[in-house]
């Protein structure tokens, strides 16, 4: 089996991830965790040693969807610190090199499960339109999908420093 590519650093870990912009009607698909409902994510996930970027993600997509798509273009490439909020990496700082991709949406595209399980927790879909009031990650996402450039925009975020992500 091919091992996610997280790698223990010090005490932190370094995480390479991918994630699909899955947009239709105005509105993204994004993933929620019913244990942390506060905010939602990219659809998407690691990168397994082995794999190509592209690779990853559309077996994230048909992964979490269960419908197979095609890579549009590179969107994003985001670098960000923050700490980790899952049982398996609670209050770790992590450094994640991410790489977001338009995907060539299906007009008839529909997941086929509202929801998954990912390291034994469980999952949604939810369709998200840009003034939507929750919580969204990667924070550009909101503002930079309503009006999305040709080219690939990279973003760097630090979120060591904030303490509202851990509860303090």
């Amino acid at each position: 089996m091919q091992q996610d590519m997280t790698v223990p650093c010090g005490n932190g870990l370094i995480n390479l991830r991918v994630g699909a912009i899955i947009q239709k009607d105005g509105r993204i698909l994004m993933v929620g965790n019913r244990n942390r409902p506060d905010y939602l994510y990219s659809v998407g996930g690691r990168i397994r040693f082995g794999e190509t970027a592209e690779e990853a993600v559309v077996r994230e997509v048909w992964e979490e969807t269960g419908v197979s798509m095609e890579i549009d273009r590179l969107g994003f490439v985001h670098e960000n610190y923050f700490y980790g909020d899952a049982p398996s990496n609670f209050g770790k700082p992590i450094y994640e090199i991410a790489f977001f991709f338009f995907m060539k949406v299906p007009e008839e595209f529909s997941p086929q499960s509202p929801s998954f399980f990912e390291d034994d927790q469980e999952e949604f879909l939810r369709w998200v339109a840009p003034d939507d009031p929750i919580r969204c990650y990667p924070a550009f996402f909101c503002t930079e999908l309503q009006r999305p450039q040709a080219g690939v925009r990279f973003f760097q975020t630090d979120e060591r420093n904030l303490s509202d992500r851990q509860g303090e």
